[in-house]
């Protein structure tokens, strides 16, 4: 009885210490930092779609204290569409990022069930022996009685007895260890910069003329003697950005002004109301001014 529950403390003891030795930090530890990297990649992922798909390079050379000096920056992707509209062609100018979805995968959950199953070897062996032996050395002698002859006689006897016994007891045991990881991933809401980023894009939307659109304040102005008219005009191209370098109005000289995007023209009149004509350099728009003197 005292070795059956000595044995099974040793079964119990290399039981506990197997557990012991197994890499509880790797085994746990190892999904979530594969999880976490996962993460990034992705993240990484939506990074290089952005920048790849819905922005593109600007590069722009200015001259600084005498010196020339070449800068880039980004500027988002546009997709232009032609069609009508109330009887004339337009354009319409999109950002490609409106129109394309966003890959945002994230991770929600992560699932992991460790299930370890720990067994030992151990053999137990028993062995008794027990030996016998017995001699026995017996002898007779007799002489002569009479007329008959002597004679002498030896009995000699062996015993030996042996018993054996053995037994053996074993134990077999093993070491087996399962991991489920399971990761549930989708795609994930869009983040609050990004969706302002995307609700300014898409309130850039814009229609304009496929030749353009030239504009002015007025076409006829009346001006007192030795007074000037005061002419604004605006241009924008056909992909929709106002360009007041692209007119011109023949003898004059424009004041402009980038932040509104006009062109500012001070016009002296005559009193036959000879006209000025504002023209585009890149499209056929033009427009007639007449500048009377009263």
């Amino acid at each position: 009885m005292a070795a059956n529950a000595r044995s099974t403390f040793n079964a119990a003891s290399q039981v506990t210490k197997t557990l012991q030795n197994l890499p509880f930090e790797n085994i746990i530890a190892a999904p979530l930092n594969a999880c976490v990297n996962a993460q990034a990649e992705a993240a990484q992922t939506t990074i290089n779609f952005i920048q790849e798909v819905g922005l593109e390079t600007e590069t722009a050379t200015e001259i600084v204290d005498g010196k020339e000096v070449t800068s880039s920056k980004k500027k988002a992707v546009y997709v232009y569409f032609n069609f009508i509209q109330g009887g004339r062609r337009v354009t319409i100018s999109v950002p490609l990022l409106t129109m394309v979805p966003i890959p945002y995968i994230a991770i929600n959950t992560i699932d992991i069930n460790f299930k370890a199953t720990v067994t030992g070897t151990m053999n137990q062996e028993n062995t008794a022996s027990d030996e016998k032996k017995t001699d026995t050395n017996k002898k007779e002698k007799t002489g002569k009685l009479g007329w008959f002859k002597a004679s002498t006689t030896t009995l000699t006897t062996n015993v030996s007895t042996k018993k054996d016994s053995s037994s053996t007891k074993s134990s077999n045991y093993s070491v087996e260890a399962t991991i489920d990881v399971a990761v549930h991933a989708s795609q994930d809401s869009m983040p609050a910069g990004m969706a302002k980023v995307l609700e300014m894009l898409g309130s850039a939307m814009d229609l304009c003329d496929p030749n353009g659109e030239l504009t002015v304040n007025d076409t006829y102005f009346e001006v007192a003697k030795n007074e000037q008219a005061k002419l604004i005009v605006s241009y924008k191209t056909p992909e929709g950005i106002f360009n007041p370098e692209d007119v011109y109005i023949e003898g004059a000289t424009p004041t402009i002004d980038h932040i509104s995007g006009t062109a500012t023209y001070m016009l002296a009149g005559s009193t036959s109301g000879q006209p000025y004509r504002v023209t585009s350099k890149t499209s056929p728009r033009s427009v007639d001014i007449t500048v009377k003197t009263i």
